[in-house]
């Protein structure tokens, strides 16, 4: 059988979920030194631009959570009967003084029986049970009292029996009586394994208009009555002792018989056997449901079943158990408690996780743990390196930086024309394009080209380059906030090395006491260190080394660092430090740098800070090798390193040691010498 319900999965012609701002957002925290699994929990946590976040929702939560708490308490139900207690008394009282034909010495004992009635309610109740009204507002008061407890009892277990039984007859009470002996009976065959689904069915044909939510099997029946028994067992168990007791007693005035709740304590304890994990045992915490508005028994165990959802979905929300995932969230329970708004938003978190996990986005390693794959690094230095590039072009109202190179060989790739682009048409890709564009039904066998299906093929330089990045990794650069620039720029650079000019050969090292090459993935996952020392000049040995690997390639020196000099390489491969930087630190690294020079370096220096001795070296380094230095913001840093290294393999801007033309790039946002 088809069931409908309302459709809950937000706008049907939504586009996919975008991952580059999610990655982007991970990728950050990475190089930033946390690892993949909690930066992805902390963009969870934060949420999208446009959306709310898990912290958002759990907020709103708690939020809920306390309003709830904060305004109710416990105690509806004895205040309501308490009140109509009052109410009957204080008519009896009425109608014994008003009745002039009563003899004296009955109203003289009646009104020793109202004087003499315990101050407990419950035990007042019972003791009038037998008294003769001669109010009969007075009656009315105390049979509404029975039928009150009655219903309130059976609203405990069955949700919107309070208002369905006002003013319920003798037969309806009789076919109440007869539905909790089928159930019960129902259930303890249930439990035994002798049911059968035709016991269901003739179950629910009898009796199922006392269960509108209408239930398909046992066990969903059973599901719903447990969940709603355990929530009044936990309201009965926050409720103090002499709470709990006067409510005990009362409920044996139920619809006037103690039969009602032999039923219920029977079912009780059937739902007990049968769903024994519910939260029985549980109650609500010490000042809680202390507010001004009380609440009966069905609505009190209403708010405590709306308590222990709220709790669920506070745990779910937090991600904090072993095998989290967003899956887990009820996005039905979260619809009924926030609103549709933020089950959309936590669907739309979810699909964000799934879609990273599933795209080949985050991986599992040998060791369990998350981590970015070689395809999600290429997404996000694609990502940096057209922000670089759009900072570049931005300095000058250049075009986005998209060529490969000079005009020369083939790379094998192509792009879309845009205006002044000189290069060769792609044919078979713009001819393709032309043929994609047009729509399915058109007959027409010509095909016409519009401006936008035009491609054309990328030439990448003739003149190869073996390039040496030397990023610095003292601990100074983490806590200056160079450390996450430092590794978006290493990642720029090697993005457009690896996807644009493939001839050349990169080579990153990343020197503090000691330098050492680094692999990309390495470095962006890199975690700072407190290292004291910079030995640039062990890492322009390995960068001297690299350039010896590859002759035929000219060789691009890029050096970043925030500090001069205060470690060398000894002959016997010791690292010695002093600071301030020992003169023969100095002399080793200067004897490295001129090395350097000699295999045909062209030689930049990126200089990050304001050490007044760090510019003098610097200054004086990059005019003894006839290089250059730049001394950019941060978030030009990666602008200005890709600009430095287009700039060597451009023969115009190069030549002769002469300012190239991205010179003034920075707009005085930095400033530039060489």
């Amino acid at each position: 059988m088809a069931r409908y319900r309302r459709y809950s999965g937000g706008d049907p012609l939504a586009p996919p979920v975008d991952l580059a701002e999610a990655l982007d957002a991970i990728g950050h925290d990475v190089m930033a030194g946390y690892s993949p699994e909690r930066s992805l929990q902390e963009f969870l946590r934060r949420g999208p631009v446009n959306g709310r976040g898990l912290d958002d929702l759990a907020r709103q939560v708690a939020q809920k959570r306390r309003e709830l708490v904060q305004r109710h308490n416990l105690d509806g139900t004895l205040q309501e009967v308490r009140e109509l207690l009052d109410r009957a008394v204080l008519e009896e009282r009425k109608q014994l003084a008003r009745d002039a034909l009563m003899d004296d010495a009955d109203r003289a004992f009646r009104e020793l029986q109202l004087d003499s009635l315990p101050p407990n309610t419950a035990a007042a109740v019972t003791e009038l049970a037998s008294y003769d009204w001669q109010s009969r507002e007075a009656r009315q008061d105390y049979e509404q009292i029975k039928d009150l407890l009655g219903r309130e009892l059976l609203d405990q277990r069955f949700a919107g029996m309070k208002e369905a039984l006002q003013g319920a007859t003798d037969e309806d009470r009789a076919a109440i009586n007869e539905m909790l002996t089928d159930l019960n009976q129902l259930l303890e065959k249930h439990a035994l394994g002798e049911d059968t689904p035709e016991d269901f069915a003739d179950f629910m044909a009898k009796h199922g208009e006392f269960f509108p939510e209408r239930p398909q099997s046992i066990e969903e029946l059973l599901d719903a009555l447990a969940q709603r028994s355990a929530a009044a067992q936990r309201m009965l168990n926050s409720m103090t002792p002499e709470q709990r007791q006067e409510l005990m007693e009362l409920s044996a005035q139920a619809f006037g018989s103690p039969q009602l709740m032999e039923q219920l304590s029977r079912l009780d304890g059937n739902l007990q056997l049968l769903r024994p994990g519910e939260d029985w045992g549980g109650a609500a915490g010490p000042g809680e449901f202390e507010g001004e508005e009380g609440l009966g028994l069905g609505d009190g165990t209403g708010a405590l079943q709306e308590l222990a959802e709220l709790d669920r979905l506070s745990e779910q929300l937090s991600q904090s158990y072993a095998g989290s995932r967003l899956d887990d969230v009820d996005l039905d329970a979260l619809a009924r408690q926030l609103g549709q708004d933020a089950a959309v938003d936590a669907r739309t978190l979810a699909e964000i996780e799934r879609a990273l996990r599933d795209s080949g986005q985050l991986e599992r390693g040998s060791d369990g743990s998350l981590r970015l794959t070689p395809k999600a690094m290429r997404q996000l230095g694609r990502a940096l390196l057209r922000d670089v590039a759009q900072r570049m072009s931005g300095r000058q109202g250049q075009r986005d930086v998209r060529g490969a190179g000079a005009a020369g060989e083939l790379s094998g790739a192509s792009r879309p024309w845009e205006y002044g682009d000189t290069e060769p048409w792609d044919v078979p890709r713009t001819i393709t394009n032309a043929v994609v564009r047009r729509s399915a039904g058109q007959v027409e066998t010509r095909i016409k080209l519009h401006l936008e299906d035009i491609e054309v093929q990328e030439t990448e330089a003739r003149t190869q380059a073996a390039v040496a990045l030397l990023v610095d990794t003292s601990f100074s650069m983490a806590m200056d906030g160079r450390w996450v620039p430092m590794k978006r720029t290493a990642l720029a650079l090697h993005t457009l090395i690896r996807s644009r000019f493939r001839g050349d050969h990169l080579q990153l090292i990343g020197f503090g006491r000691a330098a050492r090459t680094i692999e990309i993935e390495e470095l962006t996952a890199l975690d700072a260190l407190w290292d004291k020392g910079t030995n640039l000049h062990h890492a322009l040995l390995l960068a001297n080394r690299h350039f010896r690997k590859h002759p035929n390639a000219q060789p691009v020196l890029l050096v970043v660092t925030d500090g001069e000099p205060t470690s060398h390489l000894e002959p016997g491969g010791e690292v010695y430090f002093a600071y301030p930087p020992h003169p023969l630190t100095i002399a080793y690294t200067v004897r490295e740098l001129d090395n350097a020079r000699r295999l045909g370096a062209q030689t930049t220096f990126f200089r990050l800070g304001e050490d007044p001795g760090l510019a003098r070296f610097v200054d004086s380094m990059a005019r003894r090798v006839e290089g250059r230095v730049v001394a950019p913001e941060l978030d030009d840093l990666g602008a200005a390193v890709v600009g430095s290294y287009l700039g060597s393999r451009d023969p115009a801007g190069s030549a002769g040691g002469g300012s190239p033309s991205y010179a003034d790039w920075f707009g005085g946002r930095g400033w530039w010498a060489g």
